[in-house]
């Protein structure tokens, strides 16, 4: 039988340990990596020497903020009949703002700050190590900086044409939470994803990760639910780009070629739809061996941390905790404060 709370703790850990494996190495080439850490690159997460911890960067910190939006939502939902989740999502994003810049984008935004206003008490403005700035993602911080009188972005009305990696990275406790409804998953990983990043390619790879994740929890295999949001995402508008490197993606799983050589065809994960598919490819390279799909994941020229974050949500879903090295849990920064978050989801969804 399914262990929901386990599988939900495994996907959000999963997540954070691909960050901070990835993280060390973001910036740097294949061959920069490889002479700091050996010839077959990072393999082990590096724990700062002071915390002992294996820092998480900014892709786990937006992850957690998105799970509290949720469970705020949700929470609004049981005692006011009010349940609309883009707009909670978008002061939790505030939120994080807040602990990156000291500052939200408008006074009439003040509020939130204060737990005691907000129907969800959340801990994460009391968790020091979320101020810490693990180099946030620029159309992030623009984007929300400047969305005043509640004008964030939405599907319908694109805040800016920006496709990076920022909305898909941080989606995956949609996924977990309506995990009874993979088409509402990823719609509302879409509407979480557009509120920064308005390029379909932006948002459309966050409907088909949370849709991913929501079918695994399900019980379906990573192909197979694969292929069915592959069947969503043609329901959306401009979709081709997303749907077009999925297939490629199918098509590489299946071919027996190098690995490493496959990733480097799929780009570099800087934008949505190629960190989408570094990642998913990984996974299904590897669908058994967690450290081996995640190392596959880091270590390549582009956008490590946020490939790696999403490749480990998906497999953390897939083989639960005991899939995962303990040693690599009891190392990852913030697990208690994950563990926390994914079993108010478990509980609640």
């Amino acid at each position: 039988m399914v262990n929901k709370k386990d599988i939900f703790q495994a996907c959000l850990l999963g997540g954070a340990i691909g960050d901070a494996l990835g993280y060390p190495v973001e910036f740097m080439d294949i061959n920069t990596i490889r002479r700091q850490h050996g010839p077959n690159g990072i393999t082990d997460l590096v724990c700062n020497e002071t915390t002992g911890k294996a820092i998480i960067s900014d892709d786990t910190q937006m992850t957690l903020f998105t799970a509290e939006g949720i469970l705020w939502a949700a929470m609004r939902g049981r005692m006011k009949g009010i349940c609309s989740y883009a707009p909670c999502v978008f002061y939790s994003y505030q939120r994080w703002l807040y602990t990156q810049t000291g500052r939200v984008a408008s006074q009439d935004y003040e509020w939130i700050l204060d737990t005691n206003q907000m129907e969800y008490k959340s801990n994460l403005l009391q968790t020091h190590e979320l101020f810490q700035r693990r180099a946030p993602g620029n159309t992030c911080l623009s984007a929300l900086s400047t969305s005043t009188q509640q004008n964030y972005g939405t599907i319908e009305q694109h805040i800016n044409n920006s496709k990076g990696c920022g909305g898909v990275m941080r989606v995956a406790p949609v996924g977990l939470f309506f995990h009874k409804s993979p088409e509402q998953a990823f719609h509302v990983a879409c509407e979480c994803a557009a509120i920064t990043h308005g390029h379909p390619s932006g948002y459309l790879s966050a409907g088909v990760i949370a849709f991913i994740v929501a079918e695994i929890i399900n019980g379906v295999d990573i192909k197979s639910a694969t292929l069915a949001a592959m069947e969503v995402l043609k329901t959306y508008d401009e979709h081709k780009e997303c749907l077009t490197i999925l297939n490629k993606v199918i098509n590489l799983a299946e071919q027996n070629i190098d690995p490493y050589e496959a990733v480097t065809q799929l780009g570099q994960g800087w934008i949505g739809e190629e960190a989408l598919a570094i990642s998913l490819y990984c996974a299904l390279k590897y669908q058994k061996d967690f450290h081996a799909a995640l190392c596959l994941a880091v270590n390549h020229n582009g956008d490590s941390d946020s490939t790696g974050a999403i490749c480990g949500n998906i497999l953390g879903a897939y083989l639960g905790t005991n899939g995962i090295p303990e040693q690599w849990i009891k190392n990852v920064e913030l697990a208690e404060v994950i563990i926390s978050l994914s079993d108010e989801l478990s509980r609640v969804s």
